[in-house]
């Protein structure tokens, strides 16, 4: 099989580059795409929700399940901040909306169902050795391939944690949220001895809400300690009473201060989470899959060599690794560092500044609202730390 690109997976990021392949500019050609889907089974990715924040409409508004222009924190003491969101929103999309959204859009795109077994990288093409659910070998033949599948073995880093959680769609019998405010952290729940814990509230109706309990960690939980933190949250803390469990949602995020090469060969590139699309400090990656996946298809558009750009700039990736190495040490209390930042800074500034967008000097106006004695002793103890794998 033979065609100008091959995208191995079909994640958001694999989605995202189809679609904006086979949507040029005018008067330029649309690409041959061949995009590789793992079989059902233990490769292909569990249905998942992704969050995002836009100003004003987005190309995926109709697919949306919910969107909101409020967000609420919650301190450990039980205080709570409100903050409006102006013209931004909070946009929650599923995994199945995106792809059903998109089917009609991915007409030209050629899809099979196979693992990727070997890449066999060249200089003027490079051909991916794949094999279906009934053991054929297909070869696929492609000026580039883009790979979204993590890399083996994970990239050496200094810090190493998961944010880790496990969320319930669930439906109460008495009326139990407010619609159109999204509770981002709630540092209410008990906090581990390492790492911190919060829960996230994602109303969509009085009587709905994907409700989840998560934990920045070193280690995820068993599935009954994920169960008991939920019944926990949803019973002492949130007091919604009665209510049934329509789905349930689990995911482990690595927060790491871990280099994601783009390149993975002369014509092979990453994108997505495998290049480096996920914010270490947050866990947020979709909004960067967009911008990162929308340069990749303008260069191929234009003739050019499509190598990713940086999804995030040096300064925000070493920021992160401060904290999360301020995280694993205790040195920096995670509920008081973002309760902090959410109380004093700007909620526009603050969102730009997790999307990668701030400009030097507002972050270092941030950075007078952090533990600034401990971020300090961290940045110079970085430098002396080997990363491993």
């Amino acid at each position: 099989m033979r065609c100008d690109v091959v995208i191995i997976g079909a994640g958001a990021a694999g989605l995202s580059l189809a679609w904006r392949l086979l949507a040029p500019p005018p008067g330029a050609p649309v690409p041959d795409v061949v995009l590789i889907d793992a079989p059902s089974g233990p490769l292909r990715p569990p249905p998942r929700t992704w969050c995002y924040w836009e100003d004003g409409p987005g190309a995926y508004d109709a697919w949306l399940t919910s969107s909101w222009c409020r967000v609420r924190l919650h301190e450990t003491g039980g205080r709570s901040f409100h903050r409006d969101l102006g013209g931004l929103r909070y946009k929650m999309l599923t995994s199945e909306s995106f792809s059903r959204g998109l089917r009609p859009l991915l007409g030209g795109l050629r899809r099979i169902e196979a693992t990727a077994d070997g890449v066999d990288d060249r200089p003027d093409r490079v051909t991916v050795t794949c094999r279906s659910a009934d053991g054929a070998e297909v070869r696929v033949r492609a000026r580039w391939a883009f790979d979204t599948r993590p890399p083996v073995p994970e990239p050496e880093a200094r810090v190493r944690l998961l944010q880790h959680f496990e969320g319930w769609f669930l439906r109460t019998e008495r009326p139990a949220f407010a619609p159109d405010a999204v509770d981002l952290m709630d540092f209410r729940t008990p906090q581990p001895p390492h790492g911190l814990s919060f829960g996230y509230v994602l109303p969509l109706s009085r009587h709905e809400a994907l409700v989840e309990y998560t934990e920045f960690g070193r280690e995820a939980l068993s599935d009954g300690e994920y169960d008991a933190a939920l019944r926990h949250y949803t019973g002492s803390l949130l007091g919604l009473g009665d209510f049934d469990v329509r789905a349930v949602e689990r995911g482990r995020i690595p927060m790491t201060d871990a280099r994601f090469p783009r390149r993975a060969g002369l014509s092979t590139f990453r994108i997505g989470a495998a290049g480096g699309a996920v914010r270490p400090s947050t866990g947020y990656a979709f909004a960067a899959i967009q911008r990162q996946t929308r340069a990749v298809a303008a260069l191929v558009h234009a003739g050019r060599e499509p190598l990713p750009p940086p999804a995030y700039p040096r300064r925000a990736l070493a920021m992160d690794a401060i904290l999360l190495r301020g995280l694993d040490t205790r040195r920096i209390s995670g509920p008081g560092f973002f309760t902090r930042l959410f109380a004093e800074v700007p909620v526009d500034t603050l969102l730009r500044f997790l999307d990668g967008g701030t400009r030097p000097t507002e972050e270092f106006r941030i950075g007078l609202h952090t533990p600034v004695l401990p971020m300090l002793r961290t940045t110079a103890e970085l430098p002396f730390l080997s990363r491993r794998r």
